[in-house]
């Protein structure tokens, strides 16, 4: 009797599961970054002679390179977590810096856009920025949620009509003569500063408010979203309003950093900031997605142009191969879903 007793308590007593704990994605993109490095410093002194670490001088262009990418990289990160898509990014920026310089001019500047409207205190072209990049955002946004269009429509034709927008501004011709006051926030260290402050402050948006919540949500089960009182249209607008506001500032820092503007500006950023996100472990499909990921998935990018540089790769080359990582990371992505369903 005491034995059966004895077999029944152990029947029913909790079965405990030892569980592998899983490491954080960021710690697998991190390697890859890692070892990208490792290979190019290899590289480097088996073909150049050099050192590909070693050279600070390469690194902080590098880190400055990217840091436009990152800020735009923030806001596409977001919209992909939603399950969306936003292909205005580029021209955005090309069409922010454009109307933002014009605002930013010299008094001694003798064509300038506005003559009436010279030496104006900086916080007046950032604004003028942040506010283009708002509103082509909310469009984006509107158009999406209101009207349901697709994201990659509604994104296309956004980056049709502000890359013609920007083009259109001056006749095409570039807006130069920036006031000293404007062009500081793109000299020295400060782009870098930018993206690392605004990948902070959404890296704890997303993990730790109800903005972020509502966007892992609707990103993972839209339908389920709304039945459980999210507003998904509101939130929709908010996430593609931010990406535009991000857009612009990266286009503030852009024309602050070249101390020019031109239409051409931002041609596809839109594409490397996609493709940063990608690797930084964003899944195309929503749901999933870290601001830490994106900003390794950045230096990611900007390791691999500088390290085509450093060995003398034809920019041709160096395109392909960049393409090529975009597909791996999709197709890795498509993986890790059917892994997560199964």
């Amino acid at each position: 009797m005491t034995t059966e007793h004895t077999a029944n308590q152990a029947s029913l007593a909790p079965v405990q599961v030892k569980t592998k704990r899983r490491l954080p994605s960021e710690i697998n993109i991190l390697l890859v970054l890692i070892g990208i490095a490792i290979v190019y410093e290899i590289l480097g002194w088996m073909f150049v002679g050099q050192s590909f670490l070693m050279n600070q001088q390469r690194l902080t262009i590098m880190i400055l390179q990217v840091s436009v990418i990152g800020i735009i990289a923030v806001g596409v990160t977001q919209v992909i977590i939603t399950g969306g898509i936003d292909l205005s990014s580029g021209s955005v920026v090309g069409m922010t810096a454009m109307i933002a310089a014009s605002f930013a001019q010299s008094a001694a500047w003798t064509r300038a856009v506005y003559p009436s409207l010279t030496d104006l205190p900086f916080i007046v072209p950032m604004l003028v920025g942040l506010g283009i990049g708002l509103l082509a955002g909310l469009i984006n946004g509107w158009l999406i949620a209101y009207t349901r269009i697709p994201p990659f429509i509604a994104t296309l034709g956004m980056m049709v009509s502000a890359r013609g927008v920007s083009k259109w501004y001056t006749k095409g011709q570039p807006v130069s003569g920036l006031t000293d006051d404007f062009t500081f926030i793109g000299t020295g260290i400060w782009p870098v500063v930018v993206f690392l402050t605004v990948a902070a402050i959404f890296h704890v948006a997303l993990r730790y408010t109800r903005y972020g919540k509502f966007t892992y949500a609707i990103g993972a089960n839209v339908q389920a979203a709304r039945v459980s009182g999210i507003n998904v249209e509101r939130h929709l607008i908010k996430v593609y309003a931010i990406a535009g506001l991000l857009a612009g500032l990266a286009g503030i820092v852009t024309a602050a950093r070249a101390q020019t503007a031109q239409a051409g500006m931002g041609v596809m950023y839109e594409l490397d900031a996609i493709a940063a996100a990608v690797i930084g472990g964003a899944s195309l499909a929503g749901g999933v997605g870290r601001i830490t990921g994106t900003v390794i998935g950045t230096i990611i990018l900007g390791v691999m142009t500088s390290g085509f540089t450093f060995l003398r790769v034809d920019a041709y080359y160096q395109e392909i191969v960049k393409g090529m990582i975009i597909i791996a990371a999709v197709v890795v992505d498509v993986y890790r879903q059917k892994k997560r369903k199964t």
